[in-house]
Formats: C-alpha cells, structure tokens, sequence
C-alpha cells in the first residue's frame, strides 16, 4: 500500500513533492514509484489546524450564555471538531488515511506541528496504522529525501502531542472562564468590554504594566562628579574621580581638601595597557534573531518569524522555531566547505581562521529538537539573492554573517587605563584601540553609532594641564521596553532583559511561552489593545492598566507561577508529568479564581463604579477641523477625521501627569484648563499649572 505523507500546508507539502515526480490531484499528490517508495505515496496536506476544540455550548447549552452563575467552564471530556471551511481538505485527508496502512506524519517538526497532526489523524476515526515521523531542519532536496530515508517512529512525537495537547486545552480553559470572569465583574462597574485573558498573555501584560509604574513613580535624583579634562602633549581627554555623591557639598568637600580650584597641574600617574579579546558571536536561536532583528531594523518578532519561515520554504535557512544556538558536526562540515562561495555571496572575503569545530559553536549536547538557525547548502544565484525582499535579505544576511563569523579571528582590541594625579587626587580614564577588527568587518557599524573618543599618546609621568569641575546629573528612569525585549522579558520573566548592545540572550531561566509562541502572544495582547507599539516603544494601554489593576494579587498576575506550568508542560513532552495531573492543576486555579477574584476586586483599588473606557465616547468637537471628535484611541487623544487629514492629537502623559477626557474637554471647548496639581519637572520637583491650546499645541501657563 502506499504511504500517505501529512504536510501541515500546502507550501510545505509542495516543498517535499519537489524531491520526487509527483502528478498533482484535488487535495494531495500522487508521487511515482521511487527507491524511497517503491510503490509510490500520497501527499496531502493542512491548512494549519483542521480540528479544533468545540465552543463551550457545545457541552452544556448554559455555556452559552455569559453568567457568573455558569461557571466554571470544566467539560468532563473534551471534544473536537472540523474547523470552519475545512472540511473538504479534511474529506481529502481521512479518505487517503483509510485507505493506506501507513501514516507520515510530515508536519513541522515541533510541538505545534505534532499537535496538527495527532488531532487531525484522531479524528479521522482511524485504527490500527502504523505512524512514522519525517524529522528534517532543511526543505533542501537532499534533506528532505535524507529524512525520508531516515523515518523516525512516533514514540517522541507521542509525547510532544500531549504537552501541545495539554497546552492547548490550559489555554481555553483559562481563557474561557478567565475572561468571563473578568468581563462581568469589570461590567459591573460599568465597563463594558471585554476582557480577554490567558495563561500566558495575560501574566505577560502584566510585566509590561510593572515596568510602566516603575517608570511613572520615578523621581530624578541628582548626584554630582568630579571631572578633569586634562591637556597633554599629544592631545585632551577626560577622567573622574571616584565619587559619586548626592550632595554638591560632598564633592566640594573633596576638593577642598586637595586645595584644588579651577585649572592646575596634574601628572600621569599610571599608564596600564591590556590586550583583550572578543570571541565571534553564538549562532542565531528564534529569539537572538528577533532582538538583533529589533534592534537593528525594528523589526516586530511576528515580522521577524513571518520573514524567516518564508525564507525556510525557499530553502535558504534551517528551520527557525528553534532555541538551540549550537550545531551539530554534521552541520558545521557543510558550513565550513562553502566558506568561501557564502563569502563571495555577500562580497565578504577574509582568510579563514579555522576549519576545526569549536565547542563555542558545535555541541552535539547542546542540540536537542533542532540546531540553531543557519544558511543551508543551497547558496542562491546573485539573481536570486537580489530578488529576496529586503527585509528578506536583512534577515538572510544576519544570519549568513552569524554563521561565517565561526571561521573569523576574534576581534582584539587594546584597553588603556590612565590613572591622572592631580594634587593627590586621582582621576580615571579608560581608553580603548582596535588592534584586529576579526569577526566585526562582516557587521558594519550603524551610521548613527557614536565611535568612542581616542585617547591621546600619554607616557608616564608625563605633566599635563588640569581642569577641574564638578558635574551634576541627574538619576534617569528604567527605559520602557522596545518590542524586540519583550522576548528576552517573557524568556526570563522580566528578571532579567537583554541590554541593547547585547548580542546574545541573557541566560534563560524558566520564562513564559516557548521559542515559537511567543511572538504570536504579543500579538495578542496587541490585537486585544491592551499595549501599543510607537516608534518600536512598547506602552501599556488605558484597558491593559485595567486589566492589571483587576488581576493584581492573584496569581493571573504571577509570571513565576505560568513560567513552573510551563516547565511542567515541558516535563510531558520529555515523559516525566501527566496531562491529566496538569489539567487537574489548571481545574483548581480556575476554582481558586472564581473563588477570590469577586473580593479582590473590591479590595484592589478599582472604584465601586468605573466610567466606560475612554475612547468609546466622544469627549468634543476637534479644535482644529471642526468636524470630527476627539476620542481616545491607541494611547493618546486623536481626532477621528485622522485618516482624513486632520493631525490634532493630545497626549494621555503630559510631564508625567495622566491627562483625563475632561481636561481634554476644557482644551476644547475653552482652550485652557483649570490648574492641574501633580505636574513633575525634569530634576523631579511636583508643580502645578494649567494647559493652553495654542495653534494645536499644548503649553503651560502659570
């Protein structure tokens, strides 16, 4: 009998049709007899998921209706259905299944794609099949003839079938009962939205929210320095003392004690110079490419996994959902003999360091599912290199450049320290001289990047000319996240967040999603409006500051606790934990919730009755066109004749102060408004005033 091959879509079964003759019918391929399939095979194919679990009314018509009394939401047994405007596909799918003794399942190779599958396959009805998995990191001809060669049996992708599983029913369970939950007692306060919440989605609002009150309870502090800039033979530069103090009195205390005034004479003191090294950089994961990605173009990490599975399905990259960033042997063997054809692809020739693998890159240990992201062995014709999109070939090249910087030298540099003594006090400078760029020629600096100033040729005990000052600063605020760390934020629970000159991810601890979810999560939680993205500046919104504010306490707000889930759901795929002990666990925080959240709610700080969100209700005519109205939206007051021409905008955050809908109202009709208290100045200081409209702007008047 012929073997029936299940592709997730039809761009990936076209893909594997492409490495045998095939002859193409309604909703598979037939493939001609080949030495991999002496009798020939089917290839048919998803359209992402066919089945999906049934709505709540399904299991109980009290389900269908929104009622407190209704909850909670736990079916006894969970059932599946054929999704909307699948089921000829599905047809297709089940006849071919019946009519063979032998199941390919040939859907992405990781959790999600098991997932796909299994539920498709089970729900077919089918009995009795022997099931055997296509495991490939590369749609390359070769590859994908490889992997069919080489047939795993279904033991591990069993396995990963039921942690999808279980995530997937988690997933509705919270969200079916959580945001019923939610939406009712918040409309009993007179909003009426809805508030959508996940297991996942929500902790992650969350983060975002605490890094938001972080910010707005800042106050600047000032602290004062002592600087010198100092005149050498060969030229200026600057140092410190080693003081920071937070009264100006400190500092001139200091100099007062060394009898130093404005301009006097200093001395070279020591001159030490080190010769220091970088090694390349490690290899791409999904989520290193997105921030590099982010930081680089601004780049949404939806773009960036959009971008890179077309270029997977173009045969130029290995797979991308992929956490791992090392290689195996095998990889680093076809890496290393192209060396050169990937260098002139890219007009990026240097000599080759080494062609022995380094435990840095190549780590059979460290390889689990897949192996980091990396160029495959079909390098493309310049023709085809120059017809990539360009955001296609930003993301192509990163990734080239990461790999070939394997074979680079280290980029060495000389760090110089100055240690300058002026009247006994010593000023500290650090310098630092490229020696071999290496591996940094295949990433040409930013236009906009500052080049750090050059130190003069010093010699020690050489006399220079002092001036010395004291320089006052002022403590600035947490930065808000960009949308490229919001990866690094959910991977580490916002413990810790990879800093913006970093090229690698900061150590993982137990984080929030996996590699492949967790763009699609802060999507969500964008579509669901409760955060924007301007100018790639992540900010929460007036219903996401809700939604935190009703959640706060409870353990929809702790990302610790949907981080151990998510380590659990990881146990299943591996064979250590149980679906049924998970969902049991998810059965009793939903009970918990429903329990608590009713009291919480009145003890949390959220009025008795709250006024509907803004941006629902017009709050006047526009100032400037005098036809549209100005409503809230997306963070800030807009006129909603916008998509018309008309620009007039107000901030929700004017000097640290939250504007209301009356005060934009005031602005409005009478162009000022009362005295506003709670203003705060850049060196911190509260002050009151009222806001003027003049000619679309706001200004102060006191």
């Amino acid at each position: 009998m012929k073997p029936v091959i299940v592709a997730e879509k039809p761009s990936q079964a076209k893909a594997y049709a492409e490495a045998f003759k095939t002859t193409k019918r309604d909703g598979y391929m037939e493939v001609a007899p080949d030495p991999i399939f002496p009798e020939g095979a089917y290839i048919t194919w998803g359209i992402g998921h066919l089945v999906e679990l049934k709505e709540p009314k399904a299991y109980d018509p009290k389900w269908n209706r929104w009622s407190l009394a209704a909850l909670p939401i736990l079916p006894e047994r969970y059932q599946f259905q054929i999704a909307r405007g699948k089921a000829q596909q599905f047809g297709v799918i089940k006849k071919l299944i019946q009519q063979t003794d032998t199941v390919i399942n040939a859907c992405d190779v990781d959790r999600e794609g098991s997932n796909i599958f299994y539920s498709i396959y089970y729900h077919t009805g089918a009995k009795g099949k022997t099931i055997r998995r296509l495991w490939i990191n590369s749609l390359e001809v070769d590859e994908v003839r490889k992997g069919f060669q080489q047939l795993r049996d279904n033991r591990q992708d069993l396995l990963l079938y039921q942690e999808a599983k279980a995530r997937q029913i988690s997933d509705w369970l919270v969200g079916m009962n959580g945001s019923r939950l939610y939406s009712l007692l918040l409309q009993e306060k007179g909003i009426r939205e809805v508030f959508a919440i996940g297991r996942v989605q929500t902790p992650t609002v969350f983060l975002i929210y605490q890094r938001e009150k972080e910010i707005e309870a800042f106050v600047p502090e000032p602290f004062y320095e002592i600087e010198g800039i100092f005149k050498a033979e060969k030229g200026k530069y600057k140092g410190k003392a080693k003081i920071k103090a937070k009264e100006r009195q400190e500092a001139e205390a200091l100099l007062l004690k060394h009898q130093i005034g404005g301009t006097e004479d200093g001395v070279v003191k020591q001159l030490k110079t080190t010769e220091k090294r970088i090694q390349p950089p490690l290899l791409h994961s999904l989520s290193t490419l997105q921030a590099a990605a982010n930081r680089k173009w601004k780049y949404s990490p939806a773009k960036v996994l959009s971008v890179m599975q077309g270029l997977y399905e173009k045969k130029l990259v290995s797979y991308p959902r992929t956490d791992a960033q090392h290689i195996t042997p095998a990889e680093f063997s076809y890496l290393a003999n192209q060396v050169e054809a990937y260098q002139k692809l890219i007009g990026a020739e240097f000599p080759v360091a080494s062609r022995t693998p380094k435990k840095r890159f190549v780590d059979s240990a460290k390889v689990q599912e897949h192996y980091a992201i990396i160029p495959t062995k079909s390098i493309p014709t310049a023709r085809k290199l120059e017809g990539l999109a360009k955001d296609e070939r930003n993301l192509y090249e990163e990734v080239l450049r990461t790999s070939l910087a394997m074979f680079h030298r280290d980029y060495r540099y000389a760090e110089t320290k100055v240690t300058t003594d002026v009247k006994g006090l010593d000023f500290f400078t650090k310098g630092k001289t490229d020696l071999e760029q290496g591996w940094k020629e295949l990433f040409p600096p930013a236009k906009e990047a500052k080049a750090e100033p050059s130190l003069p040729e010093l010699r020690e005990q050489e006399p220079v000319k002092a001036k010395v000052d004291i320089k006052e600063g002022m403590t600035t605020p947490p930065k808000p996240y960009t949308e490229g760390q919001l990866i690094a934020m959910m991977k580490t629970c916002g413990k810790l967040v990879e800093d913006a000159e970093d090229t690698e991810i900061l150590k993982e601890i137990e984080g929030l999603g996996t590699e492949a979810t967790r763009s699609g999560i802060i999507e969500t939680i964008k579509r669901h409006e409760y955060i924007q993205v301007k100018k790639n500046i992540v900010s929460i919104t007036d219903k996401g500051r809700i939604l935190c504010q009703s959640i706060e306490g409870n353990l929809l707000s702790s990302p610790s606790m949907t981080a151990k889930w998510e380590t659990y759901l990881k146990k299943i795929g591996k064979g250590e934990g149980s679906a049924e002990v998970f969902l049991a666990t998810i059965a009793k925080f939903i009970q918990k919730l429903l329990d608590e959240v009713p009291s919480q709610m009145k003890t949390n700080g959220l009025p008795e009755k709250m006024p509907a969100l803004e941006g629902k209700d017009e709050i006047a005519i526009c100032p400037r066109c005098k036809k549209g109205k100005i409503v809230f939206r997306r963070g800030s007051f807009n006129c909603t004749e916008y998509d018309n021409g008309c620009k007039q905008s107000f901030p929700a955050i004017f000097a640290k102060k939250r504007l209301t809908a009356k005060q934009i109202e005031y602005l409005c009709t009478k162009g000022k408004t009362p005295v506003i208290k709670g203003f705060v100045s850049k060196n911190g200081k509260k002050f009151s005033a009222r806001l003027v409209l003049e000619e679309g702007k706001l200004k102060m008047e006191f």
